[in-house]
């Protein structure tokens, strides 16, 4: 089975950036992405890209957020920038086979166990 180790998670001031990486314990697969959930809320799709490397990304995140993947597609990366209170919440890196909406947690069958978020 596949596993998936976030890291890079922490504290920011608002308007502040991190950077998260996700390292797989296998090569070239097909759909990656970052979702998160804060306290009381439902998890959400952060950003998501395939192997082809088309990449999509939330309305919230856009123009703030890059999701990027190295060559060998076992590292997933999300470059946060100019950071806000709403972007606190921990945040997991996913994977799957078939994802018809790169957003859409159900898509997914392999996850990490998250890393924390917050942003103030």
């Amino acid at each position: 089975d596949v596993q998936l180790v976030e890291s890079g998670g922490g504290s920011a001031q608002v308007g502040g950036s991190l950077r998260l990486s996700c390292s797989a314990s296998a090569d070239a697969l097909m759909y990656m992405a970052w979702f998160r959930q804060a306290p009381g809320k439902a998890r959400e799709g952060v950003a998501g890209i395939g192997t082809n490397g088309v990449a999509a990304a939330a309305d919230s995140v856009k123009g703030r957020f890059t999701i990027s993947r190295d060559n060998a597609k076992t590292t997933l990366f999300l470059e946060m920038n100019s950071l806000k209170p709403d972007d606190t919440a921990m945040y997991y890196c996913a994977t799957g086979v078939y994802c018809a909406n790169v957003l859409s947690p159900s898509e997914y069958d392999t996850w990490g166990q998250g890393t924390q978020v917050t942003v103030s």
